[in-house]
């Protein structure tokens, strides 16, 4: 059994996403990608994503990712950004 990781309910309730990323990486099988405020796409709001990205990369993270948020604009060009900055980090293979 693995737990899913909300970055946008988990930068409300209580910040501080890489730490606890650190220490429960082990235990996450999922995570959901939306920013703060708004549930926007990744680079919209507060959360660094390029950090997380990077960081579940360093960690090398083998669970999904999925995309929760509402696009501002486009939602394929949207998409296609998030997936693109994922990938940028090594997060995701193309």
């Amino acid at each position: 059994m693995k737990f899913l990781y909300d970055f946008y309910h988990e930068q409300i309730a209580a910040g501080n996403l890489i730490e606890k990323l650190e220490k429960n990486i082990d235990l996450v099988g999922l995570v959901h990608i939306a920013d703060v405020p708004g549930r926007h796409e990744p680079g919209t709001g507060e959360i660094n994503y390029s950090t997380i990205f990077r960081k579940l990369a360093q960690l090398r993270y083998q669970g999904y990712a999925a995309m929760e948020f509402m696009p501002q604009g486009d939602t394929v060009a949207a998409l296609r950004a998030a997936r693109e900055m994922a990938t940028k980090f090594g997060t995701i293979d193309n």
